[in-house]
């Protein structure tokens, strides 16, 4: 179900290259929505997104404002036993089972 919206952020992000950036936070709006459609539920994507998107005006300082994930993941993965890991998204403790999501250049 989420990949629909992310091929229609997708295709939004491309036509909008094409303007000048005016995004008041860090990551974009879109990439934001991007995030929360690949790693939330569907209805908490589309609330935290629609949220996300009513705070990008004038009324708002703007900033950093990195996606908040649910995790309650089992056990961990070793990444010294793998030579060819790359690592896509960081995930930052926020509270026991809230992360923020990073992404890694």
């Amino acid at each position: 179900m989420g990949r629909v919206p992310i091929k229609i952020i997708g295709a939004y992000q491309y036509i909008s290259a094409l303007f000048p950036a005016s995004c008041r936070y860090y990551p974009t709006c879109s990439e934001y929505a991007k995030w929360q459609f690949k790693f939330n539920r569907f209805d908490r994507a589309i609330i935290n997104s629609a949220v996300r998107i009513l705070r990008c005006n004038q009324l708002f300082r703007g900033g950093i404002d990195y996606p908040i994930i649910k995790y309650r993941g089992g056990d961990y993965l070793t990444l010294s036993k793998y030579r060819d890991v790359v690592v896509e998204y960081w995930l930052v403790p926020k509270s026991k089972e809230e992360f923020y999501l990073i992404k890694s250049f």
